[in-house]
Formats: C-alpha cells, structure tokens, sequence
C-alpha cells in the first residue's frame, strides 16, 4: 500500500514540478508566480488537518514538515526574484533562474521520492487545475494592457514627469490627464512614468496599462485585466455586469496601491473614464493620455513642442549621427531642418530616421522643403483640415523620400490593420510574395520591414530571439505603427473614388452600414424587418470593386450581414473580427483571384468561424492564416500552399473530417500549427501530404506524440517541435528523413531521448535542442554526423553542451551555447 500510495503521488507531483516550470516559462507575471505558490498553502493545511496520514508508518509531523520546508524554498526563491529587479516582465522567468529553480525542485523531486505518500492526501487534481492556469496564461496576446512597460528614450520631458510623479506619489484617489497633439510624446512620457523606480516601488505589480480603442469593449477590457492579475475570467451577461466585476476585482487587488494608466483616449470619452473611477479605494490613481483635456478631471498636463536644444538632441539620436556616420552634416543643416519638425518628437523621429546614414544631397533636399513649405500647400494635400495636418504633411516628405516603389507599397499595406495591433511578420510576407512578387521565404520582405523600422515609420517587436541570424523563421516578430503613420499611410489611397481604389478598407460595427452597402435605388428598405412586413424581398446591388487588397474590420456586435459585393481583382483578403460567431461573406466564393485569405480575431475567446466551405471555390487560393478561431471541418483546398493556425482550436478540423487531410490538401508546403492548446495528435492521414516542406508546430504543451510514419514526408526539410512540453517521443521514423535541413525541438522539456538513428541525416545543418531537460544521453549515431561534408549547428543550453563534450572528435559540428532569454513580451500587446 504504501509503495503504491508513494509511485502514485511522486507521479502527480513530478508533473505538477513540470507544470510550474512550464507555467513559470509561458506564464503571465512574476505576481502570478507568487500567487500560485501562496494558493498551495491552503492545500498543505489540508495535509496537516488530514486524519488520513495516520495510515502512513513514519511519524506524520516530520513528513509534513520537510514537505513544507521544500514549498516554502521555492516561494522564497519566488520572492527573491522580485527584489533581484523591479521591472515586471523581467523579474522571474524559468530561464532566467532554471539553475536555481532546477535545484529546487530536484531537491523537491528527491523528497517526494522518499516521502510522496504525503502527497495523496492532498486534492492532487485542485493542485494540477491552480498550475494549469499559469500555462494558459500565455495563450491570449491581450492587445492593450501591460503591467510597467519598458523605459523608452525621451529628451525634455523631466519637468512634466516630476509633475505627474508627484502627483502619483501621493496618497488618495485622482484621475490626472496628460494632453497634447497627435505624436507629442503623450505615451512616451506614461511609459517613462510607468518604469520610474519610484513609482515601480510604490505601486509594484499593480501598475496596468491599457490603450483604448475608438470604440472600447468593456467584457474584453474586464477579461483581460482578469486574467492579467491571475484570476479565473468568468463570463459577463453584459457591460454593466463587466464593470461590477471589475470594481470588485481592482477593489480586491487595491488593498496596495493601483496606477492605471489610460492611453490613447478618444475624444469625447469622458465617461468611459468616469467608469474607472472607484471612490472607495485608498490609493488609486488613474492617468488619461488623450487628445482632448477632459477639463472635468481637473486642470490637465499639457505636452507642448519640445525646446530647438532638446529636439536637436532627440534628433541626432535618431539619426544616429556620430562617428560612423556615412554623413556629418554641418550645424546650420542640421538646425534648419530641426526647425522644420516644429518640436513634435515623432516628426523628429521618423524625419531623422529618414535620413539616418543618407548622403548630403538628401539633407540638403529636406531642409528646402521645410524652408519653401506653405500651410496652404498642406491644406491642399490633406483637404480635411485638423489639428494634425501639418504634421502629417512634414511625415509625407519622409514618405515620398522611399525611392523604392515596393517599400512604400508596403508602408501603406501596414495601415490596413487595426490601430494599437501588433501585425504578425508571418502574415505581412504572404501577403507581399504575392502581391510584390518577394521570395517565399521571407528574405526580402524582412530587409524591407528592417529598413521602415531603421526609418522610424514602423516599430519591430522581436517576443523571442531567434537563434541565429539565418533562421527565417519569424513567427515571434510583430510590427506596429504609431496612429498618425497609420493615418498617413490610409491617406495614400483616398487619392481615387471608392470603387477604384487599389487597396479598401471597411469598418462595419453593429447593424450601422456604409450609404453603399445597399445601391439607391434601394434607399428606405434597409431592413429585413420592413421588406418581411411588407412582403419584399429586396435584392441587393452588387459593388463592383477594384482593390487588390480588402480590408474588412467588425466589432463584436457585427450580425455577418454581408453586402452583395463583386471584389474580382483582389488577391489578398483580411478580415479582422472581435465577435464570438463568424461567418465568412457569402462573396468570397466569387473572389476568383484570391490568393491570401487572413482572418484574425482580436476578442477575448476563440470566434466559431462558418461558411468556410465557400473557400472550396477558390482555385487560386495558396495561403491561409486564422487567428483564434475554432476551425471548422475543412473543405477540400486543393491548391493550398500554406497553412497557419495561430491559438485555434482544431479538434473540429482535424478530427471531426471525414476525408483525410492529405485528401484535403495535397498540395501543402507548409504547415505551422502555434498556441493550439487542444491539438494531442496529428490527423489521420497526415503523413501523406508528401509535398510538405516546412512544418512547425510550437507552443502546443498537449501534444504528446507525433504519427510514426513521418517518414513518407519524404520533402520534409525542416521539422520545428519548440516548447511542446508534453511531447514525449519522437519517431525513430525521422532519422529516414533524407532531405531534413533544420530540426528544432527546443524546450520539449518532456522529451527524454533523440531517435537512434539520428546520425543518418546526412543532410541536417541545424539542431536546435536548448531546454531539453529530460535528455541525459546522445545516441552513438551522432558519431555520424562526422561524415556530413558540410558544417552542423547545434544550439543548446548548459546541459546540451555537457551532452556533445562527450563526443569532442566529431568535425564539422559546430556547438552554441544559447543566451538565457528574459523577454515575455510575447504575453501582452505594446503600444508604439
């Protein structure tokens, strides 16, 4: 009995070890963390009061006692990590500390080897559902919050920062808002706020940060503040029952002092301000970063242009002017054209990003445009007169500088997606190797999307580092685009008439519609209601359009109401949504030249996606992304190149069809499955999509083996497995892989051997295998990779490196000991 009592429960707890670590890599916060540890103390009191450690032989306070010590050494390491460094996102990460955290548990691991049967008297299934949280945290990118941002680089803001510091510093409950123009340093200035130590100290983990939309959804803000702080996200009936629940949890969360920061809010939102604000709070404090100076807040903090000495110094920044530079130029230059930027830091920041490393004649060619510049020659290039026009008109002659027709192409096809929206790299590559003719493999989209960023109109956010310079694989890069550029880019195709438009875009909220949505002739008889009453059946008139690109952004209200519309040329079709219940529009099936169907969700929970069928009528169509959708039973794509499914749920897909998926799409290449929580195997048939190239499937920590006869993928040239933590085989079948160049199964912390016959693969060039902790030993085959006549990389962590020492005569391999990464920018949106 007590073997079997102590097998069992050192079992459950060897997995709940690996669910920490699991949950500690992919997690939410350090807070979170200390929350977790602090919620198995109730569980250990359990134990204690438990009448059944009387069936155990050995005395039952000793047993208790050291399995309290090892907990409590772990929740003071916990605790250690948040003195070690304040700033949220890098305070305690697995591989920051895996030494430290590994000792800890294996010492854990060794107690329970002699002591587990302590364990059984805990409720092991309550541990295993408090850890599990920790894993899903990381599944949903929330766009809009963060906790203390990172410190961005500012200049001639200190006065304004010592202002808004004293005032946080204080104790009670204010609301204070921070105003000034279009690109005035408004987010900077929160964010430098935000990683003050001061205030970091004060407010510690409670300092969230959100940027508001045009129109805010309060289910999603309260989900997301809910799982931010580690709570279980209930479901709300509707907004007013949202905003309760968030009272309840800021004023549980609020016994330490709260700074929520507002960004970006909207003009006449007041009361969506007014909301936010809980009186019976002692120290909570919220910052508003808007346009408009809510004046019933109180006098606000203005943001004006910065000073001519501060903004040549943000300037030369920017440029990046100092010895290496390919130009110096003279000082009155310089002036001139800093001048011209009018103190607004992000005309500064793109203007001298735009000549950053350019010759003299380039200089000398801005500064005459500033100096012959005239308010009527903006007016007359943005018709529409508003306080940021002649802003936007000194941004255009950075535009217009870009020789290259394809990188100004690009430039606008960013603006086609959500403002505040992290773009993923992925999805910007399908789209421009079809429309701009680029490589497939992303080369030259990716030297495009580096030279925006150098010119300061895009930011490039990097969530993990890749291992190498060459890896092009780029699915942990995503770009985003300050407002105004976004403003900027979607003026460049309001120059034609709707319908002839090369590039449209749509926002469909609620049942409000377009005047076009329905042709003239139809005027009055919008409504399905009236045409039942009165027994009319109205036909829509189609819209025929010209854009080779569609745009079409609903909110979570949209009712899937579509238009009769005719978009014959477009190639590329994206389709950004917020609603639990989607259906495709009933027009697609007459797309016949789509190529690039992209369809991401940006609400809190997967969207049920229909009338994907429609898609079988597109001959053409070669690539596909979903979102955080659930993917419906697929239809069959026969001439499907790629294929990415980005925190989907697939069950439906891949085990409710009734046709094998080598049958549904025989003509793959590629194959990237990422965050699909519920995907445990491949579908049957899957081994047969013999064309397959490239296949990655990452993040999906229930994925416990892959099919044995991955051998038939006999194109198959790289294999990534990264971070599936349940994984605990690989195929010996995939030493039979002859063109295999690339195998990643990092951080497959489950996997506890390589296939035998490894050493076969003659053609391998990389093996990544960091964070593998359960590997102990090499198969001796890898003796062979003596015989490659071309130079192997291998990537590994401290342990992997250890593993090949063993075998110091091989040549031509190559051995990297990876960097420790401490970055969880993956987990939340960032605001540019």
């Amino acid at each position: 009995m007590a073997d079997l009592v102590s097998g069992g429960a050192e079992e459950m707890v060897k997995y709940v070890i690996k669910t920490i670590k699991n949950g500690l890599e992919f997690g939410s916060t350090l807070q979170t963390g200390i929350e977790t540890v602090k919620a198995l103390s109730p569980l250990l009191e359990k134990i204690k009061s438990s009448t059944s450690n009387d069936l155990l032989d050995r005395p039952r306070d000793e047993d208790i006692v050291r399995l309290e010590t090892k907990i409590r050494g772990i929740e003071e390491l916990v605790e250690k990590s948040k003195k070690i460094k304040r700033t949220w996102w890098k305070s305690f990460s697995f591989p920051r500390y895996q030494a430290k955290l590994q000792e800890k548990d294996e010492d854990l691991q060794r107690h329970l080897a002699v002591h587990g049967q302590v364990m059984l008297l805990a409720n092991v299934t309550e541990i295993l559902n408090i850890l599990k949280n920790m894993e899903n945290l990381g599944q949903n990118q929330n766009r809009g919050l963060c906790g203390a941002p990172e410190a961005p680089h500012c200049m001639g803001m200190d006065d304004l920062l010592t202002q808004l510091k004293i005032e946080m510093m204080k104790k009670g409950v204010s609301v204070r808002v921070l105003t000034g123009l279009g690109g005035s340093g408004k987010t900077t200035l929160a964010k430098k706020l935000c990683s003050d130590p001061e205030i970091k100290g004060k407010f510690g983990t409670n300092i969230f940060f959100f940027t508001i939309s045009k129109t805010p959804n309060w289910k999603i803000i309260a989900q997301t503040l809910f799982e931010y702080c580690g709570r279980r996200v209930p479901e709300f009936n509707n907004d007013e029952d949202a905003i309760n629940r968030l009272r309840s949890l800021l004023s549980e969360v609020g016994t330490n002092p709260i700074l929520l920061v507002l960004d970006d809010v909207w003009p006449g939102s007041e009361s969506l301000v007014e909301k936010f604000k809980f009186d019976k709070m002692t120290d909570y404090k919220i910052l508003v970063t808007s346009r408009d100076a809510f004046t019933r807040f109180g006098t606000p903090c203005k943001l004006d242009p910065l000073g001519h000495d501060h903004a040549v110094s943000l300037f030369r920044h920017f440029a990046q002017l100092n010895e290496s530079s390919s130009y110096m130029p003279n000082e009155n230059l310089l002036h001139e054209i800093v001048k011209g930027c009018k103190g607004s830091p992000l005309a500064l920041e793109v203007i001298a990003g735009s000549l950053c490393q350019q010759p003299f004649e380039k200089w000398q060619s801005m500064m005459e445009f500033f100096q012959n510049e005239s308010i009527l020659e903006s007016e007359s290039y943005f018709p529409n007169n508003t306080p940021d026009t002649d802003l936007l008109y000194r941004l255009q002659e950075s535009l217009d500088s870009l020789e290259d027709n394809n990188k100004k192409n690009c430039f606008i096809d960013i603006g086609l997606f959500p403002e505040d929206q992290r773009i993923p790299v992925t999805v910007l590559i399908d789209m421009w190797a079809t429309l701009y003719n680029l490589d497939e493999d992303g080369k030259k989209a990716m030297a495009i999307v580096h030279d925006l960023n150098t010119r300061n109109l895009i930011n490039v956010i990097a969530t993990r580092k890749a291992a190498t310079e060459t890896d092009m694989y780029y699915n942990s890069r995503y770009v985003m685009m300050h407002d105004l550029l976004r403003d900027l880019a979607i003026l460049q195709s309001k120059g034609k008439p709707f319908e002839q438009r090369k590039r449209l875009i749509i926002d469909l909220n609620g049942d409000d519609r377009p005047e076009w949505w329905i042709g003239s002739n139809q005027q009055g008889m919008i409504s399905r209601v009236h045409s039942f009453v009165t027994g009319l059946f109205v036909k829509q008139k189609q819209l025929k359009v010209a854009a080779r690109i569609l745009s079409i952004s609903t909110d979570e209200t949209f009712s899937s109401d579509w238009c009769d519309m005719q978009p014959d040329e477009a190639k590329v079709l994206i389709l950004n949504l917020r609603s639990d219940n989607y259906s495709l529009p009933d027009f697609t099936k007459k797309m016949s030249k789509l190529e690039v169907l992209i369809v991401t969700n940006y609400g809190f929970h997967c969207s049920e996606l229909t009338k994907f069928e429609l898609l079988g009528f597109l001959s053409n169509l070669k690539r596909i992304r979903l979102e955080k959708v659930s993917v419906p039973r697929l239809c069959i794509l026969k001439n499907l190149q790629k294929l990415s499914l980005h925190m989907c749920n697939t069950k439906n897909a891949f085990e409710s069809c009734s046709i094998q998926i080598s049958d549904v799409m025989p003509n793959l290449v590629e194959l990237s499955i990422d965050y699909c929580k519920d995907l445990i195997k491949m579908p049957d048939g899957f081994c047969n999509i013999t064309k397959l190239k490239k296949l990655s499937i990452t993040n999906c920590h229930n994925l416990s083996a892959m099919p044995q006869d991955i051998k038939n993928m006999v194109d198959l040239e790289v294999l990534r497995l990264c971070s599936c933590s349940d994984l605990k085989e690989m195929p010996e079948s995939v030493a039979g892989l002859n063109k295999l160049r690339c195998l990643d199964i990092s951080d497959c912390v489950s996997l506890p051997k390589l296939p035998d016959d490894i050493g076969h693969l003659q053609k391998l060039e990389k093996l990544s295998m960091k964070g593998c902790s359960e590997l102990s030993v090499l198969p001796d085959s890898v003796i062979y990779f003596g015989n490659l006549n071309h130079e192997m990389h291998v990537i590994c962590d401290e342990e992997g490196v250890a593993l090949w020492e063993q075998y110091p005569n091989i040549p031509n391999i190559k051995i990297y000991k990876a960097e420790v990464e401490i970055n969880l920018n993956w987990l939340h949106g960032t605001r540019s």
